[in-house]
């Protein structure tokens, strides 16, 4: 049986003593501490000896939880490639044997004819389509390398969702009939108003959301002052709410352009406002700067913007959805980027059987109706939301420079808000936006994320909104009329 063990420590304040600071004494198991200085003195130099101490074991607490997170982190990630791996071949026979051709995936390499059909970077496909990292594909393609046929051309033609996709009528819209529009949100001012003509708002959702961003925050926030002077849209995004998910899509930034052209046509919209979450920042800035004499201002909230320069695609999904398993949020995303085939069992399970979850979440809460934000996450496929992240958020990134280049010289009025709590888009995405469009304003809202950058101020952002649309439409008036006025 072990003796408990004690520490003692006995302070000599001997002026003639040159002994060391701590001496052990075996048989007392005591520290005897003797100093040349007075009590206090020797009080004082023990003190310091324990707080270095402390110091020295908390860095090495530190040290342990950081190699131990890390040595989870490679284990969690290495399963994933491996399982990610397996489910590719499992999903070439199940898709061989439900629609009678195999579904062809990334695990390879890039394809002669994948590259960018039209010869212009919007159409291209994103690079990290092909370079995510997995020990174990190589593997997997042993045996199977001749039926993985090129994408594009097991595409052609066809429209239906996967049998691994919902098939419900607001997930298949679009996927029969290719031309039909996306799903637009509007609210317009009381007709037989008269008066100063209206202007029009244009605002786009981010990733695996919808509409209902806007529509469940600002709509509601308006003034109705500015009710009156405003006709507002809000869009679904290609593949995303209720707008069209056809699969003969890849989702690149010029297949999201056309179809937000197809509204403004539908709508003769000459001038708009636009404003824009997340990924659709990036859309947003393609479509100002292709229609740069027709917008009037651009508000960006929370853009996921990084400099172009070459590599830049895999800079953004090794910063947006980095391999860590900390936090959730975190992790959720760089597995739904990373893992082609387990980000289509994640969509299996909770996309396709959305009803049923819906149906669950009604039943534990009848009184409440079902967040907004719940709906959003599962009303896209797994192929929209794949397309979407890489080939407009990581490989949109190397166009952006562009495009605000266009802006800069337009003299299109950006405005910039930004959470200084976002981990999902650095603070420094804003920052550097700034860099490259000088004349853009940054707002930094404290204890904001991602997501509360909106949801939790919607009555502030409105009334920033408004603020903004005001100020230009009197700049514009103080121009027509040569009125000084002062810019803001």
């Amino acid at each position: 049986m072990t003796m408990p063990y004690s520490i003692t420590f006995t302070l000599h304040a001997d002026p003639l003593s040159t002994s060391q600071l701590l001496r052990p004494n075996s048989q007392s198991r005591s520290y005897i501490c003797v100093s040349s200085r007075p009590l206090d003195s020797a009080m004082s130099e023990l003190t310091f000896l324990f707080m270095d101490s402390s110091i020295l074991s908390g860095k090495w607490l530190i040290r342990f939880r950081t190699s131990l997170l890390d040595f989870v982190n490679f284990t969690v990630f290495l399963f994933l490639d491996f399982l990610d791996a397996i489910l590719c071949v499992i999903y070439r026979y199940i898709d061989q044997f439900l629609e009678g051709k195999t579904t062809a995936c990334y695990c390879g390499s890039r394809g002669e004819e994948r590259g960018n059909a039209d010869g212009d970077g919007e159409n291209e496909l994103s690079e990290t389509l092909y370079g995510r990292r997995n020990v174990f594909r190589r593997i997997a393609l042993v045996g199977f390398s001749g039926s993985c046929k090129d994408s594009e051309k097991m595409n052609s033609g066809s429209a239906w969702n996967r049998w691994s996709d919902c098939g419900c009528s607001s997930c298949v819209d679009g996927m029969e009939n290719r031309n039909q529009k996306l799903y637009v949100a509007v609210r317009e001012p009381p007709r037989g108003r008269s008066g100063k003509p209206k202007e029009n708002v244009i605002f786009l959702h981010g990733f695996v959301s919808s509409s209902s961003l806007w529509t469940e925050s600002v709509f509601p926030n308006l003034s109705e002052t500015q009710k009156l002077n405003y006709r507002l849209f809000a869009v679904d995004l290609l593949g995303f709410g209720r707008s069209p998910k056809p699969r003969d899509c890849f989702y690149t930034m010029k297949d999201h352009l056309e179809k937000i052209e197809s509204v403004i046509h539908q709508f003769g919209l000459n001038s708009f406002h636009l404003v824009a979450h997340s990924m659709g920042c990036l859309i947003a800035l393609a479509l100002a700067a292709k229609y740069s004499n027709s917008v009037k201002t651009i508000t960006l909230v929370a853009p996921p913007y990084f400099p172009s320069k070459h590599g830049v695609a895999m800079a953004v999904l090794e910063n947006l959805a980095a391999k860590r398993i900390w936090p959730p949020l975190l992790f959720g995303s760089s597995v739904m980027s990373w893992y082609e085939h387990v980000g289509r069992c994640a969509c299996f399970f909770i996309c396709r059987n959305h009803r049923i979850w819906e149906w669950i979440l009604r039943r534990i809460n009848p009184r409440s109706n079902i967040d907004f934000r719940v709906i959003d996450l599962t009303k896209h496929t797994h192929h929209s939301a794949w397309h979407s992240m890489h080939n407009v958020i990581c490989g949109g990134a190397k166009l952006m420079d562009g495009y605000l280049d266009e802006l800069s010289r337009a003299g299109v009025k950006i405005y910039i808000y930004h959470g200084d709590q976002d981990v999902v888009a650095p603070v420094e995405c804003s920052y550097n936006l700034k860099k490259k469009a000088v004349d853009a304003t940054v707002n930094m809202v404290k204890n904001a994320d991602h997501q509360t950058i909106i949801l939790g101020r919607e009555r502030e952002l409105t009334q920033d909104l408004e603020y903004i649309w005001a100020n230009t439409a009197d700049i514009e008036r103080a121009l027509k009329y040569c009125i000084p006025t002062k810019v803001v």
